[in-house]
């Protein structure tokens, strides 16, 4: 601070100097008092000097404080711009566009990825990378999104330098200043590719069938669904076809599960070729296929016919052989077919219609189709309760034997088959046709196949000891699903020991189809028992599919001629002719032959006339129960 004198001359003034050590203020220099008066003109002038010096010190310290402060903040800014610039170079595809959209800068991911180099992409838009796969509605969303919440997130397919579309992974940010206006966007990005494979193939794996490559029962059930809501908003109809092989079972037994392969990848392709596109063919099962038809004329009538001719398609193409490895095999199918509109309904409603429809193709025959009716779902209900009263009936011991004498031709009975009979509590008596097929079905079989054979034993045992009655066998029916059972052998010689049955007096009864396949499996088996003495028969010979290459290698005993071919023997010349077939088959491989359903005296003179001396049949007796058939043989 400076004084004045009355001349106008400064009489004292303090000057402050700042010291410095380094760059850091440490103290001030105190210039002392003076007087202008006091001192030379050079004096005078080397202070002025320094006092202007001084004044510049403090500005510079001002200015140096500021220098200093804005280093520290152009160093942060290189920090930040150095982290970004290696998260700008990460695994990851990335972008920065300016407000316009346009590339500014891409990173080396980016070139990877998309094979576009930096030079090809500075000044493109993102447009650059479009597959042509979105519409404009899917690009308009995705801006309004961001221009909403300053960000999107998605999948979207692009497409490559190159030309290749693939699947990414894309996620755009806005940019904005502190205006709020967006200045930049950045984008970045995966290839999904590998990750989009590995989705389908376990979609494949989920919905498809392995074999054939058709949609499976999964599959099948989305598009039903879809089809189901379709038909109620559009209100036309659809149809479904259930495609049964017949007789595939035989195709695996005899030429085996290689040749089974290729017939259904065959009729796979067949099916596929017969239906338009949108329509659906799936795989159900083993040797069931599904055709889904939709959509469908409006108009029932129409619909009708529309499923109806591609059903026949369908049958002409699945009835052209199929050319397996060695052999050409000849398998058609059963078609059932069931139509759905705009009815509330479900899937399984649905295929049960189909199913029903389809059984009712194989009992008019097969190789032919059949539309669902009303009245089979009545039958299927009765079916279900009758499944339900015969699981009672075996707890219950609703079951009881009856016996059918076989005679020779002196008229002398040699013994008798065991055939079983259930006498339901309410129903009374139930036909064996009605209940055994179901019982093979649901496998019953197996529990009521051991009571049976139990029951004839001890019968066995029990009539031993009557003179009139101890050379008497009994035939007992075996079903194809209790002698595939592992341990039927051991079954049947556990029920010998346990009885005291005679094994000699014990006639097993097979049939021609339990015999197709695994030949060396049956004939060890077989083997097995007879060593025990327990004797076999070849029941409903003719019927089946029988090869004379493995029939005279099954230890037979006895070939039955079927009462189909006994019934017109007398009025049908093939019939005639197989029987005297079976009959000299017999005589050549040293087996017995005996005929069933013999009903009138000139029946069995035919057939004795043929060389048929065993008969069984109604001319002789009915099936009768153990009391009956006891007194019947004590008569003599």
């Amino acid at each position: 601070m400076a004084q004045v004198d009355d001349d106008g001359d400064v009489i004292q003034s303090a000057l402050i100097v700042p010291l410095k050590v380094g760059e850091q203020v440490t103290g001030v220099l105190q210039v002392m008092s003076y007087r202008r008066n006091a001192f030379e003109p050079d004096q005078l002038q080397l202070l002025e000097s320094l006092s202007l010096h001084i004044a510049s010190a403090e500005q510079n310290a001002r200015l140096y404080a500021q220098l200093q402060d804005e280093l520290k903040a152009r160093a942060a800014a290189q920090e930040s711009l150095r982290i970004a610039a290696i998260a700008f170079e990460s695994e990851r595809g990335m972008f920065i566009t300016d407000a316009s959209k346009v590339i500014l800068r891409v990173n080396r991911v980016f070139t990877e990825i998309t094979g576009y180099s930096a030079q090809d992409a500075v000044g493109q838009t993102p447009k650059l990378l479009n597959s042509g796969q979105h519409d404009a509605a899917f690009f308009s969303a995705m801006w309004e999104r961001i221009n909403l919440s300053g960000a999107w997130q998605g999948e979207i397919w692009n497409r490559r330098k190159n030309g290749t579309v693939y699947p990414q992974s894309l996620s755009i940010s806005s940019v904005k200043n502190d205006a709020g206006l967006t200045t930049h966007y950045v984008g970045a990005f995966t290839d999904i590719t590998t990750y989009k494979a590995a989705e389908q193939q376990i979609e494949t794996l989920a919905f498809s069938d392995q074999l054939t490559g058709l949609p499976n029962r999964m599959q099948l059930t989305v598009r039903m669904e879809q089809a189901i809501v379709a038909n109620q908003q559009q209100r036309h109809q659809s149809g479904l076809l259930l495609v049964d092989l017949d007789h595939f079972k035989n195709v695996n037994d005899a030429l085996g599960y290689d040749s089974g392969d290729t017939v259904l990848q065959s009729a796979a392709r067949r099916l596929s070729g017969c239906v338009r596109e949108g329509d659906t063919v799936a795989r159900l099962s083993a040797d069931e296929f599904v055709v889904l038809l939709t959509p469908l004329n409006p108009d029932l009538p129409q619909a009708i016919k529309q499923a109806e001719t591609v059903a026949n398609k369908i049958l002409e193409a699945l009835n052209q052989p199929y050319r397996s490895v060695h052999d050409e095999i000849s398998c058609g199918a059963s078609i059932g077919i069931t139509l759905f509109g705009v009815a509330q309904e479900n899937v399984a409603e649905i295929l049960k219609r189909a199913e029903l429809a389809m059984y009712a193709a194989k009992a008019a025959g097969r190789n032919t189709l059949r539309f669902f009716d009303p009245t089979m779902q009545a039958l299927v209900s009765a079916r279900l309760t009758l499944e339900a009263a015969l699981r009672e009936a075996i707890q219950n011991r609703q079951f009881e034997l009856y016996y059918q004498p076989q005679l020779n031709d002196q008229g002398r009975i040699t013994g008798v088959e065991a055939l079983l009979r259930w006498r339901h509590p309410l129903r009374g008596p139930v036909s064996p046709a009605e209940f055994i097929p179901l019982a093979e079905e649901t496998g019953l079989i197996l529990p009521i196949g051991n009571w049976v054979l139990q029951t004839a034993c001890r019968q066995l045992a029990s009539w031993a000891g009557h003179s009139a009655l101890a050379e008497l066998t009994i035939a007992v029916n075996v079903s194809a699903r209790q002698f595939q059972q592992a341990d039927f052998v051991d079954q049947v010689l556990a029920q010998l020991q346990s009885t005291g049955a005679n094994p000699h007096r014990l006639k097993l009864e097979l049939t021609e189809t339990m015999l197709v396949s695994q030949v060396n499996e049956v004939i060890a088996k077989m083997k097995a028992i007879k060593a025990h003495g327990v004797s076999f028969s070849l029941d409903d010979f003719g019927t089946g599919y029988s090869s004379l290459a493995y029939l005279k290698r099954l230890p037979l005993d006895q070939l039955k001629i079927d009462q189909g071919f006994v019934r017109d023997i007398l009025t049908d010349p093939d019939d005639a002719a197989i029987a005297r077939m079976v009959i000299s088959l017999a005589d050549s491989m040293g087996l017995t032959v005996i005929a069933e359903g013999v009903e009138t005296e000139k029946q069995r003179e035919m057939l004795a006339s043929l060389g048929c001396h065993n008969y069984q049949g109604y001319l002789f007796s009915r099936p009768l129960p153990v009391r009956d058939l006891e007194a019947l043989m004590e008569r003599g």
